[in-house]
């Protein structure tokens, strides 16, 4: 059992080919399938998943790996200059895009991985290679995955199947996709370092069903003096209904007879205070998962703008998907590429996430409008982007006419007009 020596004799589990460290949790996990809480609920994936904001954030942060193009590009030197280009030639991107296996969809395959970096920081894919070239990425669970780190520090994978067979491979052979990380070949879990509030969001969720469940709570309380018969309770109950029911009696005075009391069932302080930690449980767990609030439905207290709802999505990106994508793509020019393919042939992968940034018609168009107008943008590249059809002879740069080339000096370089030649007398 993984950590079971060095959590009860506190000693390190070594092996030959490295060494790993046990803690109590690791033996809670063992047991028991999940990290402990002092809120006393085990706190597995599968339970993470069932909290609808931890749902929603890992949600969130996959969609941003799947739902934009992740393509291989090529940078090809012109002239004095680097023009980057797509290399739809390269077998990664139709693997990214299309097939990456027999059971998945390119956009299934992101999903995936992006779903087990938002709960574990950890995805491990397996790169199958035909004579160097990579043909097929299986994605394994992280839960059957035991990472080892040798004394060389390179890394080895033990692969639990589903039927118990285990099979060791090299980090050669293993797309290791790291989340933030404190030895630097394991990311940081987060649902191990956020299961208390994970545990308590369970908990405090629990204990409300149960509140639904057990309690019986009336609308409000009418009380008599003296035993009423059943028919007592009859009257009384057919003459409410018929009196002081429904919308068209809201706000009527109640007369009552031999002393009767109505007493209204109102929220408690307790309730609203069970409430309020549920939502600020929200909050908590959007914090550990690096996602704003807003981008699971959830504005608190505050009544959000438009505005702001812009702004905060703008943060969204910058914050939460910006790192993201460029995690996954160091990673991918690192365990996908070759050096002579990244050194030589100058290949790289990269996320198309300006589809992501994409705001409404009227502020593309001013966007492009002015791109075009400045000279820094062709004509052409907002038709790409709007995948538009290719329009012949509109490629041409544009330049503001009032504009001219500062000298060192800080004068404008006016361009000087050819002088038109004199016409010349006929013999």
């Amino acid at each position: 059992m993984r950590g079971f020596l060095s959590t009860v004799l506190g000693a390190e589990a070594k092996e030959q080919s490295g060494t790993r460290y046990g803690a109590a949790e690791d033996l809670w996990r063992d047991l028991f399938g999940g990290h402990q809480t002092a809120s006393g609920v085990a706190v597995t994936w599968k339970r993470a998943l069932e909290v609808t904001t931890a749902l929603r954030c890992a949600s969130i942060i996959a969609e941003s790996i799947c739902s934009v193009p992740f393509k291989p590009y090529r940078k090809v030197p012109v002239d004095s200059r680097v023009e980057r280009r797509e290399a739809p030639e390269h077998p990664l991107n139709d693997i990214m895009s299309t097939e990456p296996n027999e059971f998945q969809s390119g956009f299934e395959f992101r999903e995936t991985i992006g779903l087990h970096l938002a709960l574990c920081q950890n995805a491990f894919v397996f790169v199958n290679k035909v004579r160097g070239a990579i043909v097929e990425l299986i994605p394994f669970e992280p839960g059957h995955v035991e990472v080892t780190q040798n004394r060389d520090w390179t890394c080895t994978y033990k692969v639990t199947a589903p039927d118990g067979e285990q099979q060791t491979f090299t980090s050669r052979e293993i797309w290791h996709l790291r989340g933030r990380s404190w030895n630097g070949f394991m990311g940081l879990e987060t649902i191990k370092l956020a299961r208390e509030a994970l545990g308590l969001a369970i908990a405090t969720e629990a204990s409300h069903a149960r509140l639904h469940a057990n309690g019986a709570r009336p609308g409000g309380i009418l009380s008599v003096e003296g035993p009423m018969d059943e028919t007592g309770f009859k009257f009384y109950r057919k003459w409410i209904e018929a009196h002081y029911r429904g919308v068209h009696n809201t706000g009527r005075t109640m007369i009552l007879d031999r002393a009767a009391k109505w007493q209204s069932q109102q929220m408690t302080g307790v309730d609203a205070e069970h409430i309020k930690t549920r939502g600020f449980q929200i909050e908590e767990t959007c914090r550990a998962f690096g996602v704003l609030p807003i981008m699971v439905g959830y504005t608190g207290d505050k009544n959000a703008t438009f505005a702001s709802s812009e702004q905060m999505k703008l943060m969204h990106h910058d914050h939460t998907v910006r790192p993201l994508h460029r995690r996954v793509e160091s990673s991918a020019d690192r365990w996908l590429l070759s050096k002579k393919e990244r050194r030589e042939q100058g290949l790289y992968m990269r996320f198309v996430d300006t589809e992501m940034l994409r705001g409404d018609h009227k502020t593309r168009a001013e966007y492009y409008k002015s791109g075009i107008d400045a000279g820094w943008m062709l004509p052409e590249e907002p038709r790409e982007f709007e995948d538009m059809p290719y329009v012949a002879g509109i490629n041409r740069p544009r330049m503001p006419a009032n504009s001219a080339i500062v000298r060192e000096d800080g004068t404008p370089m006016m361009a000087t007009q050819p002088k038109p030649e004199r016409p010349t007398d006929e013999p």
